[in-house]
This record gives structure tokens, C-alpha cells and sequence, in this order.
């Protein structure tokens, strides 16, 4: 099958070519995915039989907070053009990539599970970015029922580890957290957004690059499927391991600004009952792995 997997240079996209390094990847130096004309002109080089989207307008939370009117124009542009694009060259096969950053705020019960996405808003500290995974999703919902296309959609939980932008200000948690404790002297202090008590479900990036071919297979729904570790630990809990593994005597502070939501974590029970008896990487041997690629390519 032909494959084409846009994002191409993000930190997922990046790391999925060392495991389908025959599929073709794409990145925004080559086509502006905000432009309705790129996409199509995308399309029509490749002709692919079956598309991985994973494109977006990623950053931290203080850069996702901050330009909310950008996150939400680029990502819905961007979502539209491209299974628009995908419907109009009779794509068959297009699987998108939400985030449970879609889900809402604050939920009765957790873990929430696929058909609690739209039970009420995302957290304020990335509305904008929520809203447009959400207009993903319900997109390919529609293009299912209309045109009868196999459009479909999965939610990872927080992705980290080798290969991610380590110094950057779109870099997730972890490898942010690791790059700035590396730089740090033992007796430092280490001020970090928030008060450290959200609870996040930090997913390898290898475990989600072995499960995308899964899933382009075999998650043929209109459910988005979420993928997403038992393990939920605090962003302080986190935050020690790191340091530990590190080897560093460090102080951490929390500034108490911008915490964000407080738990998002998400069922997988779907997910297992769809692909079996799969096992996730426990975050200790996670970050360990992390941390070696990453002193190793500093």
C-alpha cells in the first residue's frame, strides 16, 4: 500500500521512519497544508492508496495559551484542507491523529473514554487546540457517513521521547524537562510552570510508531480511539524521576501559573480489546531510554 504520512518532519513523524521507512513523508518546507492548493497538488504527486495524518501546530503551554486565534486558524485549515483534498483524489484511507487535549476540562468520573469527547469544553489553557482536533474528528465522521470513505481517528496521550525537539519551545514536558536539567549544577534550582500536582499519561513515542500500522489496518470506526498508558502520574512525580535518573541534586519550585487541566487521562480498554494484549513502556525505562539518546545527540 502506498502510504503517505504528512508531518513528516514533527517529532512522531520523524521517529515513524525508522519503523515504516517505506512509506513517503512529507513536512511544510515541501507543502504549505494551509493552502487548499498545496494539498491537493500533494495528492496528486504521491497518488496514495492511504494517508497517516499527523501535521499540526504543536507547542507548550504557555505558547499554546498565548496564541490561541493562530493554533486555532493553522489546525482547522490545515485539518480541513487535507481530508477535503484526501475526498476529492477518492482516498479511500485517511487516519488522523487527535490528542486527549480534545477531551474536556473537567469530567465526572475518569478515566473518560472514547464517547465522552464532546461532554463539554477543553481547558482553557489550550481551547483553541482542543476545538480543532474536535472539527478533525467530527470531520471524518461525516465523510464516513456521507461518501462512505474509511476516515478515522485515535488520541494519543502525551507523547515524549528520542528524536523529540529537546530545545525548543514546541518540545513536550518531558524532553523540555530533560534538556533543562541536564544543563543544571547539583545545588541548582528548577523553576517549573504550575504547582506539579496534574496527573498526565506519558506515552513512548516507539510504542506509538508500533501501533500506527496497527491501526491503519485494523481501527476501522468512526470511535476515536484512544491511546494512552495505565500509568498517570504528577507532573511533580514525573519531574523526580527525571532528576533521579539524571543523577542531580537539584531543588524544583513551581511558580503556581498556567497548571492547566488537571487529569486527562483516558481509557485504553478499547484500544487493548482492538489490538490484544499490548505492552506499553513503563515511564522509568522510558525516560531512561530518553535521556541516553539524548546525551548521546546533544
Amino acid at each position: 500500500m502506498n502510504v503517505l504520512v504528512t508531518g513528516g518532519s514533527g517529532f512522531l513523524g520523524r521517529r515513524l521512519q525508522k519503523y515504516k521507512s517505506e512509506w513517503n513523508y512529507v513536512s511544510s518546507t515541501q507543502y504549505n497544508l494551509i493552502n487548499s492548493y498545496d494539498c491537493e497538488r500533494m495528492f496528486s504527486d504521491f497518488k496514495p492508496d492511504a494517508v497517516v495524518h499527523l501535521a499540526a501546530r504543536v507547542g507548550g503551554i504557555k505558547e499554546n495559551f498565548e496564541n490561541q486565534a493562530e493554533f486555532f486558524y493553522q489546525n482547522v485549515m490545515m485539518n480541513t484542507n487535507i481530508i477535503h483534498a484526501a475526498h476529492q483524489a477518492e482516498i479511500p484511507r485517511v487516519l488522523s491523529a487527535l490528542s486527549t487535549c480534545a477531551f474536556p476540562d473537567k469530567m465526572p468520573t475518569y478515566p473518560f473514554n472514547e464517547f465522552d469527547l464532546l461532554r463539554g469544553p477543553p481547558a482553557e489553557t489550550n481551547l483553541s487546540y482542543g476545538y480543532a482536533k474536535r472539527m478533525l474528528h467530527i470531520q471524518c465522521v461525516s465523510y464516513r457517513e456521507q461518501y462512505g470513505v474509511n476516515y478515522s481517528t485515535f488520541c494519543p496521550s502525551n507523547l515524549y521521547g528520542p528524536d523529540d525537539h529537546f530545545d525548543s519551545e514546541n518540545s513536550h514536558f518531558v524532553s523540555s524537562l530533560i534538556s533543562k536539567v541536564a544543563k543544571l549544577n547539583d545545588g541548582d534550582t528548577l523553576e517549573l510552570w504550575g504547582t506539579g500536582r496534574p496527573l498526565r499519561q506519558q506515552l513512548y513515542v516507539d510504542d506509538m510508531c508500533r501501533i500506527i500500522p496497527i491501526l491503519l489496518e485494523e481501527h476501522n470506526s468512526d470511535v476515536p480511539l484512544i491511546v494512552a498508558p495505565d500509568e498517570n502520574l504528577s507532573i511533580n512525580e514525573m519531574a523526580n524521576i527525571l532528576i533521579k535518573q539524571l543523577n542531580k541534586n537539584i531543588k524544583i519550585v513551581y511558580n503556581n501559573q498556567l497548571d492547566g487541566q488537571f487529569r486527562k487521562d483516558g481509557s485504553n480498554k478499547r484500544f487493548l480489546e482492538l489490538v490484544g494484549d499490548f505492552k506499553f513502556t513503563p515511564f522509568d525505562v522510558g525516560v531512561e531510554k530518553t535521556i541516553k539518546w539524548y546525551l548521546e545527540n546533544k
